[in-house]
């Protein structure tokens, strides 16, 4: 499956919207938000977040149509919550979304006991966020994000994980700046593109630790351009990508080789 949108136009779409209509303080788990906030649930036909919110363990926010989070605002759903949006999550320029929770998060102290059920039916189109975190959620559409961070700094130290998520559409994430980025474990219907992003955190092996591409599963193609540090499998403990399409740039050797018939 071709790369079918470009970086200007992923742009395009991310840098519309922005009307502020309504509203993180969690109850357990690492602090998401800078400050205390409104603990939101219930059903809405849109629903847009612009101060800090959050999603308690236990509670459930069902969004029918658009879940908008306005410029600086931040919506803590790492929590053994239930996040389900009908269509697109647009977050604005400094915001923060942190949605899903897994076993599998090394988040520390992560509260999370199993993992969430959270789905997007349509995408995740983020402009210039100041970071997300995307852990084991359902995401019937793509991943774009343009831009953001708090610039490439240990302080203060922000990571942007794209972790175990069922992804049907692709992943575009371009020119974020922060402490650490990697995408890992994922399943992707469509193509990751990764391209200008970078990340400074120094890891295990006494090396940069950021833009860690491991143990994707890729229909399309795997792009990776002028990261700093380049693609790697790095420190996680990740295995090769296995790519339907090709693999380009930096990501040109963090792909398994194909399996031989009958092997």
């Amino acid at each position: 499956m071709k790369l079918g949108v470009s970086i200007a136009l992923c742009a395009m779409l991310v840098a519309a919207m922005w009307t502020a209509s309504a509203l993180g303080d969690p109850s357990v788990g690492p602090p998401i938000c800078s400050a205390a906030g409104t603990k939101v649930s219930g059903t809405y036909r849109n629903f847009t977040i612009s101060g800090n919110a959050y999603v308690a363990a236990g509670d459930s926010l069902t969004v029918r149509g658009d879940l908008i989070l306005a410029p600086g605002s931040c919506l803590d759903a790492f929590s053994m919550s239930t996040v389900t949006v009908g269509r697109d999550v647009l977050v604005g320029r400094g915001a923060i979304l942190a949605l899903g929770c897994t076993l599998a998060s090394t988040f520390p102290p992560t509260p999370c006991t199993g993992t969430t059920n959270d789905t997007v039916g349509g995408s995740v189109l983020a402009d210039r966020p100041y970071t997300m975190y995307l852990d084991g959620n359902t995401i019937r559409g793509s991943v774009l994000s343009i831009g953001g961070g708090p610039g490439p700094t240990l302080n203060p130290y922000i990571n942007f994980p794209i972790k175990d998520n069922q992804i049907g559409g692709n992943v575009i994430v371009e020119g974020w700046k922060g402490a650490w980025f990697g995408v890992i474990r994922n399943v992707v219907g469509g193509s990751v593109l990764l391209a200008n992003n970078v990340g400074v955190t120094i890891g295990d092996l006494g090396t940069p630790d950021s833009t860690e591409v491991a143990t994707n599963t890729i229909s399309g193609n795997l792009i990776c351009v002028a990261n700093s540090p380049h693609a790697q499998i790095g420190d996680s403990g990740g295995a090769l990508n296995t790519v339907g399409g090709r693999a380009l740039g930096e990501c040109s050797s963090l792909v398994a080789p194909p399996s031989l018939p009958g092997g």
